[in-house]
Formats: C-alpha cells, structure tokens, sequence
C-alpha cells in the first residue's frame, strides 16, 4: 500500500499544492494545483504581511484542505519560505493558519531552501557529474546552489526575489534603461558570494528551477510551435533564443507580454526582473545552453519523503528534519 501524502510550498508569489501517492522508489501525482496568492504584495518591502494577502492566503488554504479531505489526506507538509519568515507577523500568520485550518507551517530557512530545492532539481535528472549553477527566482528569495548530481559545493539564498525587485526597480513600462542600470548595480552589491563562489568552484552549466524558468520554457517552445510534454522535468532553452526572449520581454508593455504564445499571466509582472537577473548570472559563466527544471522544492521535499518511506521511517510532521 503506497503512503499518501501532500506538500504545500507556500512561495512569495505562488501557493502550490502538490498530492502524491509514495512508493519507495516512485511517487505517482495525484492531483496538483498553483494559486497565484502573491501573499508577499505590497507589503514585502516592509516586511509585512498585508490584511488582504493574509485574507487570500487563508482563503487558499481552506481550498487546499477541502481537497485534501475529499483525498482522505491527513499527511500534509506545510513550507513557508521568504515572505513570511522576514515578516514581523509571519509568526502570528502561522499561528492563525493553524487555528482556521490544522495546518502545521514550517517555516525554513534559506539555507533550507536551497537544500530542497536542489533535492527537486536533481530528482528532475537535470544533473550529472559537471560542475553545475542551479538557481530558483521566487517572489521573495533567489537560492542558488553549486553542484553536481552527487552533492552540493555550495549554496545561498538571498532576499532580492522578483518582488523586492519589481518594487525597488521596475516603476515603468516597459522598464526604463536607467532602471535596469541600477538592478544590476543592485545584483553586483548583494551577489558578491556567489560571484566568489562561482569563480572558485568554476561551474560549466546553469539551470533554473520551475516558476519564471517554466515561463520562459513555456514560451520558447511556443515559438518553435512544439507541444511541452507533462511527462518531461528538464527542457532545453538554448541561451541565444533566451536572450531573444529576455530582450523581447524587457521592451514591451504589460499588455504586449501578456499577447506573447506561452506567457502564463501570474508570471508576466515579475518576468521582466527576473531575466534581467538571469542575463546578470550569465555574464558571470558561460555555458553552452540553459536547462530548465520543472521539479524545485515541493519535489524536493517528496525525495526526501521516498528516502524515509525506503528506510521505514515515520512521515509524521514532528519527525520531519
């Protein structure tokens, strides 16, 4: 009898909720949904969460536990990640979430972060034994991760997500010149580990992690007009048709995005700062292509579920690490 469980990764930007029946070596999908809750607007900067983000963040959850009912699911694992770990009340948000629904919110660390998600990255069979830079953009944080498919070399997560950066840098639109000067001033100042992690580890290829990553993927293979396979977790974005794209996005207005085969709406906002930042990174190496990983952190946390399923250990949320 295979073990049903859930994980629910609340990012800055985007709830998903993922359901999954677990095998020792497998896990089958069993259902999957995304709401675009944006809990981080208008109040990250402040590091708050606003009355109507918490409202919309409450009533998704309520959604999520209704289906989990009708599942008979009662092993659901909860993670809270930027948004609500830099916000003064990010504890009593918890607090309230566990009181109207009985979900338990871990709240993790960046560290973490970058841990899971590079676990959901290799679990996609994007890795093999190259040195490899692996990034996720989320609304709040960016983690990036060196390593191979055999252990991690290192790793960082930084508060500049797509968010922060849209409301410190992106006033018009399309966004101004000067505007994109100073975001790379920005990234230059708040990236210097990783610059120096990236000099001495030396890493040849780069891939990037479901959400903008997804987008960007989604749209290029609409411009080849070739049909993106549900069953497939690591797509090829060649770099020259990722800076067509990036060049694209960052001249046109938001309407002119949205009209572009393959941009998903909830993503076309912070779209325009996130590949800036991804042209930033790519003037720090050069590899050959950009491959995208449909698995990050939800998937992450299933790979650690399989390694305790295989050992018999318990899925009990205070046994989790």
């Amino acid at each position: 009898m295979k073990n049903k469980a859930a994980v629910i990764d609340m990012g800055t930007n985007t709830f998903h909720l993922l359901m999954v029946a677990l095998g020792e070596k497998s896990f089958e999908t069993l259902y999957k949904e995304k709401v675009a809750v944006k809990i981080g607007q208008g109040g990250i900067s402040q590091n708050l969460i606003l009355p109507d983000a918490q409202k919309r963040a409450l009533h998704t959850l309520r959604h999520f536990k209704e289906l989990l009912k009708g599942e008979k699911i009662d092993q659901i694992f909860a993670f809270a990640t930027s948004a609500v770990r830099n916000a003064a009340n990010g504890r009593a948000f918890v607090q309230e979430v566990w009181e109207q629904t009985g979900i338990v919110i871990q709240v993790i660390d960046g560290e973490r972060e970058a841990e899971l998600i590079y676990k959901g990255i290799r679990m996609s069979g994007c890795l093999d034994h190259s040195s490899t830079l692996m990034m996720d953009i989320g609304g709040g944080s960016v983690e990036f991760i060196i390593g191979n498919e055999e252990q991690i070399y290192w790793k960082g997560s930084f508060e500049i997500g797509g968010q922060r950066m849209l409301d410190l840098f992106h006033y018009h639109d399309p966004i101004l010149p000067e505007e994109i000067d100073k975001l790379n001033q920005y990234l230059f100042q708040h990236l210097q580990p990783l610059i120096r992690a990236i000099q001495q580890y030396n890493p040849q290829q780069l891939v990037g992690a479901s959400g903008t990553f997804d987008t960007l993927t989604d749209i290029y293979l609409a411009g080849i007009q070739q049909p993106k396979s549900k069953n497939q977790h690591k797509h090829l974005l060649p770099i020259h048709s990722f800076q067509e794209i990036a060049a694209r996005l960052i001249h046109l207005t938001k309407d002119k995005r949205l009209a572009i085969p393959g941009m998903i709406p909830m993503r076309v906002d912070m779209i325009v700062v996130a590949s800036c930042l991804i042209r930033f990174i790519l003037n720090h190496l050069a590899p050959q292509d950009l491959l995208c990983s449909t698995y990050s952190l939800k998937e992450g946390v299933l790979a650690e579920m399989k390694e305790k399923v295989a050992t018999g250990k318990d899925l009990t949320v205070n046994s989790w690490q």
